[in-house]
């Protein structure tokens, strides 16, 4: 079976392209913007007919989309959340037909739900930033493509964690934070009460497998995530016990806008599980191998 990641070269696409090699018979390409990358590609700047060119080439028998933006301005965003997407759907489905689309949603496109409720996958998407609004039109242009009888489906994942944790992530920028603090130095962060659903990015990428390899049909969205809201104070402790941390964590301030306006997402994981997937690493055991990632890695200086 041959796959394109595409945005195999970030911290999601990484850990995808990682796992779906050790499949039998999978050959995988590592798709994306990075000179890393087997083969160079910018979703925010393809057309329609020379994606299809391409895909037709090399006829590949499932896509995985890992690429997006989380942050940058809103031509950025909405090129590679939403139209990206789009463009990605039109080609294979052009293409290569009878090829499977895997494309990653988020959990930001939900936006705020009411304390202590799981949100399955028909709940009413409401976003509430930039970010959100454009991965919802991109999950939007999957469904279409598979309520048109494309082989495609969306996984909207929660709150990735695990080794390799962007600084962009609460806990990628929190595990750098404490390691330039040093053992016994002080750290100072926003308000930690809101609570998130996480998942180890390594558990999202069995997930992707068992879509792959799932028989038909398949639901157009699947929330992937851990099915338990955590207090995000808990990412902080756990990577203080990961780092035998002995100075302190202030807490000042709202925290990010999203925070106050998102105090509480929990994901129904239900339909998930009907494939077989489970979450399997717990969040202090992902956050321990975050900081052992970190700490492996040389500092970079100014």
């Amino acid at each position: 079976m041959d796959v394109l990641v595409l945005g195999a070269t970030g911290f999601l696409g990484g850990h995808i392209a990682e796992h779906l090699r050790t499949l039998p018979g999978a050959r995988v390409l590592r798709v994306g913007r990075s000179a890393t990358a087997d083969l160079r590609i910018d979703l925010a700047d393809e057309t329609v007919e020379g994606l299809t060119a391409l895909l037709a080439d090399l006829r590949p028998a499932a896509v995985v989309n890992c690429a997006g933006a989380v942050t940058g301005d809103a031509l950025l965003q909405t090129g590679l959340n939403a139209r990206g997407p789009a463009v990605l759907a039109a080609a294979l489905r052009a293409a290569v037909p009878g090829s499977r689309l895997v494309h990653l949603g988020s959990a930001a496109e939900y936006g705020a739900c009411e304390h202590g409720t799981s949100l399955a996958e028909d709940a009413a998407p409401r976003p509430g930033g930039l970010y959100g609004a454009t991965k919802l039109a991109g999950t939007l242009a999957v469904a279409e493509a598979a309520a048109r009888g494309q082989d495609a489906v969306v996984l909207r994942v929660f709150n990735p964690v695990g080794p390799g944790s962007p600084g962009t992530s609460l806990a990628g920028r929190l595990a750098a934070e404490i390691r330039r603090a040093g053992p016994g130095g002080t750290v100072t962060v926003g308000d930690l009460s809101a609570h998130r659903d996480f998942v180890d990015a390594r558990d999202v990428a069995r997930a992707v497998a068992a879509v792959l390899t799932a028989a038909n049909p398949l639901p157009a969205v699947l929330n992937i995530a851990g099915g338990e809201a955590r207090p995000v104070r808990a990412v902080a402790d756990a990577l203080v016990a990961a780092a035998q941390f002995t100075g302190r964590i202030e807490e000042h301030g709202a925290g990010s806008e999203r925070s106050a306006a998102v105090s509480w997402q929990q994901a129904d994981i239900t339909a998930a599980r009907t494939l077989g997937w489970e979450p399997r690493i717990a969040l202090a055991d992902s956050l321990a191998d975050l900081w052992h990632s970190l700490k492996d890695t040389p500092e970079q200086t100014a």
